[in-house]
């Protein structure tokens, strides 16, 4: 929960984050309410200095392999940025893919995930080389061995292609190890009683395992690996080292060469909230792996999304309204809300909000802070606290917005999603404009 009394935490905020000594907060050289002023609000803006640090970190920390979860933020810019500095890219639909590879992220750097990839993105995947694909299904099987064994299926595919040397795809087998984690029930995804993957005590993953092995002796895929991926906003690191202990037994005996411990490592979104850092997780998981006699040749790395993007981002807002409503709470209304931040909705998650004119003052004032649709529900700050000279006008800061803001955003009652700003030495620069009304009938016939 949010301390009353006491201004945001600095250290939820992005790395090159100044406070002046008017108060005024900076980030990445720029004054962020001139970013306001320049850019209009909402604005999601990204510290790209956080982001490459980021995205460093983790190269330094799985080695070679460690692919970014571009579900957490995705764009023309954040994907070349992510492989400038080394990562391979997850991407889960045939859109992700898109994404990526307008970005010129080789597709070799790529990993699609999916619980259900159409066999479309599949052909398309598979036309252009992706460097691995993760099985989630039996049918997702059926449909790869189809497509290898009929080249010609695949759009781009030559009539004569043979399918054991330009069709053949490296495949991880996504096994559910059964290990719960203490997170939203949303974003688990490591039980038994999960769409994703194949169970582990079912004999799930084993029957797919021998399948693929089977494809494998026959030339229609390689099998390299197993994935296994717990959930999301994970603060401890005991459950990685359990699923590795679970794992260990049924992956060992494989000879595979790849073990990808998926992503969900958790950060810090209010005041008093402590996250590992990348760093301490990547030695936790090898550590469990030495335990459980997982060979050293073999390549472990994961998929961190959260943890690279989240606190690289703000989002700014304009105060509409200010409605004291006596007996129960004052509401401060923004002119943006669950159309571009849905995860307190969904998910009951928890944000700080504050002045970017006086970011170090004491905020004593008790808010709820809601946004401009017609929901209830429709909630940024449940319980926030802000100075007590808010007012109409005033920019509103949330931070720890860079994940599953902007990669959520709708347009419900037809509000355009906000612009996206990339910050650095002291300039700013438009990555995704903001939508206009004409944008909103662009699609319609």
């Amino acid at each position: 929960m949010p301390v009353p009394t006491g201004p945001v935490d600095l250290g939820l905020l992005p790395s090159t984050a100044v406070v002046g000594a008017d108060g005024r907060l900076s980030i990445g050289g720029c004054d962020v309410g001139e970013l306001a002023e320049a850019h209009g609000t909402p604005l999601f803006v990204y510290d790209e200095a956080h982001l490459r640090a980021s995205c460093r970190d983790a190269v330094a920390a799985w080695g070679d392999g460690v692919a970014y979860a571009t579900k957490a933020f995705l764009c023309v810019a954040m994907a070349r940025l992510a492989y400038e500095e080394g990562m391979c890219l997850d991407v889960s639909t045939g859109g992700e893919l898109h994404v990526a590879l307008t970005a010129g992220v080789p597709a070799d750097r790529l990993v699609l995930h999916g619980n259900n990839k159409s066999t479309e993105e599949l052909a398309a995947a598979l036309s252009v080389g992706v460097g691995r694909i993760v099985v989630d299904s039996f049918d997702e099987i059926d449909r790869i061995e189809h497509l290898v064994a009929d080249p010609t299926a695949i759009d781009g595919g030559p009539e004569d292609a043979e399918p054991p040397v330009r069709w053949r795809p490296r495949v991880l087998v996504r096994v559910t190890p059964g290990v719960e984690v203490h997170t939203h029930e949303f974003v688990r995804t490591g039980q038994e009683d999960s769409k994703f993957g194949f169970g582990l005590a079912s004999g799930a993953a084993t029957r797919a395992v021998d399948r693929l092995a089977a494809l494998d002796a026959a030339g229609v895929v390689e099998l390299v690996g197993v994935h296994a991926h717990l959930g999301s906003q994970v603060f401890a690191l005991e459950p990685f080292a359990q699923a590795v202990d679970v794992l260990a037994g049924f992956f060992a005996p494989l000879g595979l060469s790849e073990l990808v411990v998926g992503g969900g490592l958790g950060v810090a979104y209010v005041n008093g909230e402590q996250a590992p850092p990348m760093a301490e997780w990547a030695a936790s998981v090898r550590e469990a792996c030495r335990r459980a006699g997982i060979a050293d040749t073999v390549r472990v790395t994961a998929e961190p999304g959260r943890s690279i993007v989240a606190a690289a981002g703000v989002t700014l807002y304009t105060v509409g309204t200010v409605k004291d409503v006596p007996g129960h709470r004052t509401y401060v209304s923004v002119d943006g809300g669950m159309s571009d931040n849905p995860r307190p909705v969904l998910y009951g998650s928890g944000y700080e909000a504050f002045l970017p004119r006086e970011t170090d003052a004491p905020r004593p004032m008790p808010i709820r802070l809601v946004g401009k649709h017609c929901e209830t529900g429709d909630v940024v700050v449940a319980d926030g606290f802000v100075p007590a000279d808010l007012s109409v006008g005033d920019l509103l800061c949330t931070p720890v917005t860079g994940a599953y803001g902007h990669s959520m955003a709708s347009n419900y009652n037809k509000v355009p999603r906000p612009s996206v700003v990339f910050v650095a030495d002291g300039s700013a620069r438009t990555v995704v404009r903001r939508e206009t009304f004409d944008d909103l009938v662009r699609l319609d016939v």
